[in-house]
């Protein structure tokens, strides 16, 4: 049976990095596409972790690591943190070659020597990739593109095919490939498994230290219900506390680490401008992990338990927009931040470009809170103009709603089922 493959933002813009870099680096968690994408842009691929070849992939690795480099080029190297001896091999033969295009790396962890290796700078780029936006999966409409609403185009007309309920299902099935078209008990099934699998497997391998999978699944279920949110470690702590009473500071922040460097778990920078005091801006990031369904897999939620559910389908629904908007602004080598201050004022996301433009957005799965969301996007643009600032090139709310359109106010409502790059 031949598997369908999904186009992903990053095809458009690997072939530009390999003609102008001697190796791309691509980066993410697990089951999200490395491998399939970078396997599409390569003409020869050494697998590392191949269960026949590992053993002797290693062994070469230690004892003369530029024979696995051989193969025509680009040659893709997967998971090649597997022999982290292989970066400086790739950077030593680009600097010998002066030829672009030679390598594609691709990682699902930070190896434990990051901080002795070379950091390749020109000659290694660096990609994130992250499971696949709601476009990728052709869950959304794409009829409002990011980058035309930041050269001001309008919104009218545009409409979304998402239901309620098909968003609390895309929410707790996440943006894995391998779920993608498959029956809703078999994609969530997936979900479930991808996180089964960090805790009980991966996190052991990131840096080689055994820890106990429960207190690993405890820290995740404590993380994720504070996710989108600015909790302190010690909320995290204290949250396990009740079921783990031998858990420690330092134990949790090494979990976080790990989880970090697997690429599970993604925060959101503080966005800080200069119109306030420092002491009055929030610099926290927002704790999230990089899909929505990790933190719904972790909590046992399902589509009809979040129906139930609005505050918590809320927080998940704006780590679904946190998701895509991050992947669309990378495609524009853009940013996504958040905002909040001590007197009140917030912005669930603020997209920052290369050049200054911004725009601010907050997520509402619909309903009265638009109005709300409307009015601190409003005061948070007069704050910014009082300060010297110019206005954002546009503010949004992005919802789960049909219909997009511009308010009065000038403020554009959109559904996140119709968004783009």
């Amino acid at each position: 049976m031949v598997i369908k493959y999904y186009d992903r933002l990053l095809d458009e813009k690997l072939p530009l990095y390999l003609e102008t870099f001697g190796s791309v680096l691509i980066e993410g968690p697990k089951w999200c596409g490395k491998t399939t994408t970078a396997s599409k842009h390569a003409k020869s691929i050494l697998k590392m972790q191949d269960p026949g070849q590992v053993k002797n992939n290693l062994l070469i690795a230690d004892t003369a690591p530029q024979l696995l480099l051989e193969g025509e080029k680009p040659r893709l190297i997967d998971e090649w943190q597997a022999a982290p001896v292989l970066w400086d091999s790739v950077r030593v033969a680009v600097d010998e070659s002066g030829e672009a295009g030679q390598f594609i790396l691709t990682g699902s962890a930070t190896p434990n020597t990051e901080s002795t290796m070379h950091t390749g700078t020109g000659r290694i780029a660096r990609f994130l990739m992250r499971p696949m936006s709601l476009f990728e999966s052709l869950d959304s409409t794409g009829s409002v593109s990011l980058k035309r609403l930041f050269e001001g185009e309008d919104v009218e007309g545009s409409r979304s095919n998402l239901a309620i309920r098909d968003i609390a299902f895309i929410t707790c099935r996440g943006g894995w490939p391998q779920s993608i078209g498959k029956k809703e008990a078999s994609a969530l099934l997936i979900a479930d498994q991808y996180v089964t699998s960090v805790y009980k497997q991966d996190i052991h391998k990131v840096d080689g230290s055994k820890k106990d999978p429960l207190r690993v699944q405890q820290f995740l279920k404590s993380y994720a219900r504070n996710v989108q949110t600015l909790a302190k470690n010690d909320t995290i702590l204290e949250d396990m506390m009740p079921n783990d009473l031998g858990i420690t500071a330092p134990t949790m922040y090494a979990y976080h680490n790990a989880l970090r460097r697997l690429f599970i778990i993604e925060e959101t920078p503080a966005w800080a401008p200069n119109i306030r005091s420092q002491t009055a801006i929030r610099t926290s990031c927002k704790r999230g992990f990089v899909d929505p369904s990790i933190a719904a897999a972790v909590l046992g939620q399902t589509p009809d338990s979040l129906l139930k559910d609005f505050e918590l389908f809320g927080f998940l629904f704006e780590a679904l927009c946190v998701r895509d908007l991050r992947i669309y602004a990378e495609q524009m080598d853009g940013q996504v931040f958040h905002y909040r201050d001590d007197y009140g004022l917030e912005c669930d996301a603020v997209i920052q470009l290369k050049n200054g433009d911004f725009a601010l957005v907050e997520v509402k799965l619909g309903g009265k809170a638009e109005e709300v969301a409307a009015v601190d996007l409003n005061k948070l643009e007069s704050l910014l103009i009082s300060k010297g600032f110019a206005p954002p090139r546009f503010k949004m709310i992005l919802t789960g709603g049909e219909y997009a359109y511009a308010r009065k106010d000038g403020v554009l409502v959109v559904p996140l089922g119709c968004l783009k790059h």
